[in-house]
């Protein structure tokens, strides 16, 4: 009926299952809600918010709290709706008609989506699951397609692994378009790679306050990079992009984020105990991760599925290729995750 922009064409929207589940394992969201401490500030904050009134329209107080707190300047740090504005933005920025934004794959499908729908060319550089990551292959890939951005998730999504920092910065060495690293779940990892911002100006890291701050609700995100990418970002970006309370709940969040510690230590606990466990039954392959989730390959896939279903547990089935037959379930509050354990031993033993 329409003439649509070519570039959706063939483009599939990112999609989850929104049914009324018990247990909700499958979006790598915080198992907790905010700390008490914390949900009081911010409603405190709220009272005196002016409604009838447009927010700061670069977020400042957000910029210059998140900048002390990293060791960096206000005009290093930018903010969006999740990190993934900020990296559809990035995308437009050094995206566009015959030119290629580079990714390892498997890795967070929103970047090939971000790359076509900027009218870029997706270039994707398959990694292999089980082995260690090859710097080598995407720099090559880079260098031969001359790739205007590269997309690097660390670590990664969704198979929670992670890339060294020595080769992050062999990478950035070896390549002349700006990196970016994802560092979405950075806080169950503790290793970033800011301390490379000040010696390579192709550097960018990303970050939410989503998965380990509990702020999946508002969509709060931040960028460090050197002030020019920063400053181009804007021309970008739209207009009062990040609205006022996701601009005073993060920034208490991250003014508080003492409050969340005990909670992402008890989801690493966690994740361990629950890779130990899975790790008995047969059928079942569990991944190395350094995130608030765990990859399985399950050799009984479809049966999993729907036995998890009927008990009323959501997780995230994947994709095909190197994740065909792998779920990725989210790290929940221990009594999920024993609900969890629990319906999967019943199926490993085919009680179900």
């Amino acid at each position: 009926m329409f003439d649509y922009c070519p570039n959706l064409e063939k483009l599939k929207p990112y999609s989850v299952d929104e049914a009324d589940w018990d247990i909700k394992l499958d979006a790598n969201e915080s198992p907790c809600n905010l700390p008490p401490l914390v949900r009081e500030r911010i409603l405190e904050r709220m009272d005196y918010l002016a409604f009838n009134r447009y927010p700061d329209i670069e977020g400042r107080d957000l910029r210059v709290a998140l900048a002390e707190g990293l060791g960096l300047t206000w005009q290093q740090v930018a903010i969006g709706n999740g990190s993934s504005e900020l990296l559809l933005a990035l995308c437009q920025l050094f995206g566009g008609p015959g030119r290629s934004i580079a990714f390892p794959t498997p890795s967070f499908s929103m970047y090939g989506i971000y790359a076509q729908v900027t009218g870029s060319k997706a270039l994707s550089i398959p990694l292999a699951l089980e082995e260690v990551f090859d710097r080598d292959a995407v720099v090559a890939a880079v260098r031969k397609e001359d790739a205007k951005l590269l997309l690097l998730c660390n670590p990664n999504n969704p198979t929670g692994a992670v890339i060294d920092q020595e080769d992050i910065e062999y990478i950035l060495t070896q390549v002349s378009c700006p990196v970016v690293v994802d560092e979405a779940y950075y806080e169950f990892y503790g290793k970033s790679s800011i301390k490379l911002l000040g010696e390579y100006e192709n550097l960018i890291i990303t970050r939410t306050f989503s998965k380990a701050y509990g702020l999946a609700a508002t969509r709060a995100g931040y960028l460090m990079g050197n002030p020019e990418v920063v400053r181009l970002l804007e021309k970008v970006l739209m207009p009062y992009h990040v609205n006022a309370i996701t601009q005073i709940a993060a920034e208490t969040v991250w003014l508080m984020r003492d409050q969340f510690e005990a909670t992402i230590r008890q989801i690493v606990v966690e994740r361990k105990r629950m890779a130990d466990a899975l790790k008995e039954l047969p059928g079942i392959e569990v991944y190395p991760s350094q995130t608030n989730f765990l990859l399985l390959k399950v050799a009984a896939h479809k049966i999993c599925l729907e036995n998890l279903a009927a008990a009323q547990i959501a997780v995230r089935a994947m994709g095909t290729g190197v994740l065909t037959n792998c779920l990725r379930v989210t790290v929940g509050t221990p009594i999920e995750n024993d609900a969890f354990l629990t319906a999967m031993r019943k199926i490993a033993g085919g009680q179900l």
